[in-house]
Formats: structure tokens, sequence, C-alpha cells
């Protein structure tokens, strides 16, 4: 009997492959590859006087050099803007190759092709590129000063204003009996995947096709991008997501100025050519994210209940802003979380630095927000002496109050409506897990022992599941096996694992016979990409959609066989059988086999589908509204995102001599709906609370004010080891379904990581006994502001 997959915490079945190191990543492809190498520049703002090649060309095994003035017609041009928006009135995106100007360390002016990489370094070494410096513009500060501007042509260094609003602001303030203001600061840190970017094309001059390999979160996105930089047709590009080291948003930017000069050199060099980024030019040459300021004001009453909530924030996107201004708009709505927060104005400017570009980092967005709007709900206890909880729980949205609209646009261009979810559920559970109520006397038992200990807790929401839209092609092959294949691309999220169980139960197969292909447009052309916790909202429904599709039609030719009605027919354990009647059945496989008439027979179970042994002779053997073979193809385009859920609480000692920070218990309540795989999800969490963990106390990019990465290696960036990380991570989970899919699931991937800094501020002030408004937080910082707080006592 087939059992029920669905909800079943089963083994990841990529793991066993993944684990033997029989994975195949990007750079275990295109041995045979020429190779490519970058110079890049070494200053954040300056004019390009002259490139000298001299030197480079004496390098045996050299193959070619290429800088701007050999790009020819659209390759010439500036990358694409992804996503314009109307607010986004002076978007700049860079050039492949720099032309005239470079504006932040790390752009590439010059690129090489040799043998291999280690004389396309040697060449690459060899070539001087004179500069004239001009004067940088480093961090928000500076660019709001505006003293000196990235761009000539952009004003304030200011790519876009955008304001939204519910409610008179003003009024809501101008009445509140309680007023208060905070400065708020989140700064600048990175992904750092284990697997940096990488690309590798191979042209065919018989064909005139373009195959490509990249490490990319959207194939189907690659593709055409390639396509219109190179003049192809759409069917004449392929591209293969193979094995992915981790994406976590870096990799969903396309395309990289790579990804169109790998295939352009391919193709007017006739031979493969590949790059794999080091682990350097990634932190100089990929893409950063976080670093926002907030000054922000809020009124409420003597309840604690929010009335106005005014924000006024400033996002530093870099020197390009190739991903439009979705970091900022997902901060600026996301912000509110689960509450009702009365009167809501929200402004923002995206502003121009010469640093690296700014694009969605798991979270995107929404640990900036989230960091913003749980300080505002701890200012509010602290101000009038209520728990924190309970300030909490008087703004929530409430359950019978679902659907929610809090009057904004989100990122998708649609209302931002809550969908579903119950937040005073989910904070009961998160109190009852984490002990909160008899915390108090914890922290009498350990300041008696001379110890620190504080707690903290932070509430999110998620929107999940963006459009436009994703799709399968779900096909049972004549052995019974079923093969299902995704445009969407995988970085380690357990798709071929949460896929399979869907299809396994959809048409009553052994998982064991599921295949899932993910991000390879020879299979599936059509798609958007995986980003945004997304996939399993997206992809998951779309092929489920297309797995009922199957089963009805093998239902129907079935029933043909079986001489029965499709209603009485089920699948178990991929045969076919008429209920109550065990000896009425058919293998799935045959059902697949007579579902294709056949003129040949190429063995002896297609016989059964060659014309002179199919009986019915009254009907064309295809029907007219029919089409050969057990197969389906399906999309899923919501109306809207659907929105997950969660809540955190930490325990935290800071230790009263050094100010080192300690993990006492971490605990996550979390709710995406209906859960395909809790193992899956649980890993989900369990990663984001670890970047979450690097993100609140550990990593940034340090800058210098020459716009020098100043911690360029993971020397010096400073990243949490597994002692850091806490060894059990608490989880508990509530479902409520999503009415928008037909699955009932949101998403999960970015849960862990979205509220590590509120949460960890929380705590941590909780500890120390005065305001944290800046993250992330480090030791020696601690130690400094317990040193100023001490002043201002005395």
């Amino acid at each position: 009997m087939t059992t029920k997959l669905f909800g079943e915490p089963i083994k990841r079945l990529e793991d066993a492959r993944l684990l033997r190191g029989q994975g195949a990543y990007l750079d275990d492809l295109g041995n045979d590859a020429l190779a490519c190498a970058f110079v890049r520049s070494p200053h954040a703002h300056a004019e390009i006087e002259d490139i000298d090649v001299t030197d480079a060309l004496d390098v045996d095994g050299l193959v070619a050099i290429y800088t701007y003035e050999d790009l020819p017609d659209r390759l010439a041009e500036p990358l694409p803007l992804l996503i314009p928006h109307p607010a986004l009135t002076h978007g700049r995106t860079q050039y492949a190759l720099a032309r005239d100007v470079v504006r932040h360390v790390g752009e590439p002016v010059v690129m090489v092709v040799a043998r291999d990489r280690y004389l396309a370094e040697d060449a690459a070494g060899r070539i001087v590129v004179t500069y004239r410096p001009l004067p940088p513009v480093v961090g928000i500060d500076a660019a709001r000063a505006a003293r000196h501007l990235v761009h000539d042509d952009v004003p304030g260094n200011r790519a876009a204003n955008l304001v939204q609003s519910v409610g008179d602001v003003d009024a809501a303030l101008g009445r509140a009996p309680h007023v208060l203001e905070l400065d708020l600061a989140v700064e600048r840190s990175a992904s750092t995947p284990l697997e940096g970017r990488g690309v590798l094309a191979r042209w065919d001059p018989e064909s005139r096709r373009l195959r490509m390999w990249s490490s990319t979160q959207t194939s189907t996105g690659v593709r055409a991008a390639v396509a219109a930089k190179l003049g192809l047709a759409l069917v004449d590009v392929d591209v293969i997501t193979p094995d992915v080291g981790g994406g976590f948003g870096v990799k969903i930017v396309h395309p990289w100025p790579e990804e169109v000069l790998v295939p352009w050199a391919a193709r007017l060099l006739g031979q493969p050519v590949k790059f794999v980024e080091d682990r350097r030019e990634h932190f100089v040459a990929a893409a950063h994210e976080r670093a926002q300021q907030h000054h922000v004001r809020f009124g409420f009453d003597d309840d604690g209940r929010l009335l106005g909530l005014d924000v006024r924030f400033w996002h530093d996107h870099g020197a390009y802003i190739p991903y439009g201004l979705i970091v900022p708009i997902i901060t600026s709505t996301q912000l509110l979380g689960p509450y009702k927060p009365g009167a809501y104005r929200v402004e923002f400017d995206s502003l121009y630095t010469n640093t690296l570009i700014v694009t969605p980092y798991r979270g995107a967005g929404r640990p900036q927000g989230v960091f913003v709007m749980e300080r505002v709900m701890d200012a509010i206890a602290r101000e009038l002496g209520l728990d924190r909880t309970v300030v909490r729980e008087r703004n929530f949205i409430l359950p019978e109050e679902m659907p929610y609209e809090q009057g904004m646009i989100f990122q998708d261009g649609r209302p931002l409506t809550y969908d579903s979810g119950d937040f005073p559920a989910s904070l009961a559970k998160l109190k009852e897990l984490v002990g909160w109520d008899g915390f108090e006397a914890y922290r009498d038992a350990a300041r008696a022992e001379g110890r620190r200990v504080g707690i903290g807790l932070a509430c999110y929401v998620e929107g999940t599941g963006v459009g436009p839209y994703e799709g399968p092609h779900v096909v049972v092959e004549t052995s019974g096996k079923v093969k299902v294949a995704t445009g969407l691309t995988t970085q380690g999220q357990g798709h071929q694992t949460a896929f399979a169980q869907i299809v396994a139960d959809e048409l009553g197969v052994p998982i064991g016979d599921v295949e899932v292909v993910t991000g390879d447009t020879r299979r599936f052309g059509y798609a958007v990409g995986t980003f945004a916790s997304r996939a399993a909202v997206m992809s998951g429904s779309a092929i489920a959609l297309a797995a009922r599709a199957a089963r009805a039609k093998a239902l129907r030719v079935a029933a043909d066989a079986l001489e029965a009605n499709p209603d009485d027919l089920e699948i178990v354990d991929g045969v076919v059988r008429v209920q109550g009647s065990p000896g009425a059945q058919i293998a799935l496989g045959t059902v697949a086999v007579l579902s294709n008439p056949l003129r040949y027979a190429f063995d002896a179970s297609a016989q059964a589908a060659t014309q002179f042994v199919v009986g019915d002779i009254s009907k064309p053997p295809v029907d007219e509204d029919d089409e050969p073979g057990v197969e389906g193809r399906d999309y899923y385009s919501p109306p809207q995102s659907t929105f997950a859920n969660g809540m955190h609480a930490v325990i935290v000692e800071t230790d009263p001599d050094t100010a080192e920070i300690t993990i006492l218990r971490y605990c996550v309540v979390h709710d995406c709906g209906k859960l395909i795989n809790p193992r899956i999800v649980e890993g989900q969490i369990h990663g984001g609370v670890a970047q979450g963990v690097g993100g609140a106390l550990y990593e940034r990019m340090a800058y210098d004010e020459a716009g020098q990465l100043q911690n360029a290696s993971f020397m010096d960036f400073l990243m949490p080891y597994v002692t850091e990380v806490p060894r059990t991570i608490e989880i508990d989970h509530l479902e409520t379904p999503s009415p928008l899919n037909p699955l009932g699931i949101k998403g999960a991937g970015e849960a862990g990581v979205i509220p590590s800094a509120a949460v960890f501020a929380s705590a941590i002030e909780d500890a120390e006994g005065f305001p944290i408004t800046s993250m992330p937080i480090s030791p020696s910082e601690l130690f400094e502001l317990r040193r100023l707080h001490e002043g201002e006592r005395r």
C-alpha cells in the first residue's frame, strides 16, 4: 500500500549522491575549456585613461584580450535594469567591461582568455591600466551629503524616492498620548556561499546553437538575457544549472558581466570558455546587501497600541542598481510585520555609493524592516513599563481579520494582503517553548552567580511565493517511472525530495520511481527562478496540478482497458486498479504504453499499442481533444504572494568583563502553512538561524573612506563557526494553510534569518539595560556602549 508522503519528514533523496562526492558543480565541468580571468579596478572611483596590454602578449598560451572597445552591438550597451519601477527615475547599470569610468573596486575592465586559468592570471597581471582617481562616495552619510557624485547625471546620488502611506500619520501622531523617535542602522553584509559564481559556454558552429552552464538561481533568465545580448533566438540557447554550492540571492542577478562575455568569447573563438570566480572576486565583484539607516517616529496610547508610525530611511544600493528597488520596497512593506500600525507612512531614498552593488540576500530587506518594528515594540514596552509580549499581543492582527489588507503595494506590484496566520497562537507557543513567564526567576539566579543574561523576541511576516508563474512537465514512462522537469533551479533546498513527495502522492507511485530535474532549459524552458521563498509554493503547486492532469489521463486510459468507470479506479504502488476488485488492475507503465498508439513495436510491452492489437477502430487512434502519452504540463500563477510568519526568542549571556555574547537558547515558532517535509523545513530554519547569528553578531563589509574593502577574505571576514551557532535550535510549527494555492503551503526558505538582528538586539538590550540601535554588534562595540552609558549615569 502506497504510504502518504506529503507531510512526512523523509530523508533527502539527493544527499547520498552529494555526500559521496558525486555532485557535479560548475568547476567540475569543462576541463577542456579555455579559461578567462579579469583585470578589475583597484579604485572605487576613477577615469580609465589608458590600457596597455603589450607585456601580456608575451605570455605563452594567451588566446585573447578584450576591452570595452572590442564589444559589439548590444554587448556594448549597459547591462539590463531587470526590474524597472516608476519611482526609479535614475536607474544606472554597469557595462560588461568598464567604459571610461570605474565606480567600485572589483569592476571588470579587461577580459583575458588563455589556455588555462594560471596563464590567464599571468597575462592579466601584466596589463597596465592607467587611472585618474576621482573622489569616492562611501556609505550612506556620504551619499546623502552628495558633495561628490557616483554618476555625474544623478543629482544627489539618488536613484529613487518612494513614498507609501495609509491614513493621516501627522494627525495620528499629533493626538497620540505618547510619541517617541528612534534612529536605527543595519550595516552592509553579504551571503558568501561556499561556491562563487561561474559560467561555461560552448558554441556549436554547425547547428549555430549555444550551450551554457551557469551557477545561477535562474537558468531561464540567463538564457533570455544572453540571447538578447548576443542577438540569438531563444530556442538556440540552452542553459543548464549544474549542482550549485549555495546562492542565497546573490546568484539571482542576471546576466552578470561574465555571463555574457564568456559565451560571446566562446562563439568568437570557436572553443569552449569557462570562468570561475575566486573568493576575493566574490567579495568585491558579486553583490552585498543590508545597509540601511532609519529614522522612526511613532505614537501610541496608554495601553501600548500603535496609533501612527512614520518611517524615513535611506538604502545603500552600491554603484549600480540592476535589481531595481526590490530590497527597499520589501523593507518598507514587510516592516509592518504581524501588526496593525494605525496610520503609516514610509519614505525611502535609494542611493548610489562607490561600493559593490546590492541585491537580495536571504531575507531580502526584511531583516532591516523587522529590526525597526521590533525596536519600536520594545521601546513602547520600556516606556510604559509593560511586558514586551503584551505590547505585541495588543497590536497583533487577529486570525478572524484575515485576509488583512495593509493598504500598501508589495514587491510583486500587488496589494499587501495577508492571506492567513494566527499570530496570537504563535506567540503563545513561543512563550511556552522558551519559558518566557519563568525567565525572571532564571535571571535572578544568574545574577546571584555574577552572570548577566537577557531574553529577547522578534516577530515577522514574510511574503513568499511571488509570481508571475512556474510550471513543470510530468511524464509517466512505459517503465512506470515518472520524470518531472521544472524550470526553476536548485541550490540545496531539497527540491528533488519535496517535489518527488508531491508527485508520488498525486500519482500513487513509490517515491523511488520519481526523478526530478530542475534548471535545465532543454527539459523545461519557461520559468522564473528560485528566490523569495517561492519554489515550494510556485513549482510545488504547479507540479501538483500537472501530476493531477497526468493522473486523470492515466485513469481514463486504464478505464478503457479495464472496461471500468474512471471514478471507480485508484492508483496504488504504481498499479491502477478497480476499487474493491483487486484482480482488475493494470500497471501504470502499461497504461503509458496504451496511451501512445504505435505503428512499430520496439519491445514486448510496445506490442500492446500497435494497430493490429488495439481493437477499437470506430474512432481515431488519438482523439481530437487528446494527445499521446500519460503526461501533464501546467502552470501555477498566483493572484498575489502568500504570507508566512514566525517568531523567534533567544536567551543570551553577556560577559561582564569582555562583553562577549553567548547564546544560551534559541527558539523558533514558524508558520509556513502545510509542511511538505518537516525535516527539510527545519533544515532551512537551522541554516537561516546560522546566517542570522552571523549577520547579528559577526559579519559586516568594512569599507574604508577610499572605498577599499578591508576584509575581502575569509581570514578577515568574521563568520560564526559551529562553536558560535546554537547546538540545539528548538522549533515548533503552527500550520495555517494558505487559501491561495492547491497545497495550502507558504514559503520557508528565508524564515530563519529574518528576525535575527531584532531578536539579538532585544535580548542584549534586556541583559544590559540600555538601547541597542545598530546591528551587527560585536563585543568591542558592546564594551564601548557600556562605557558610554556608564559615563551618562555618572
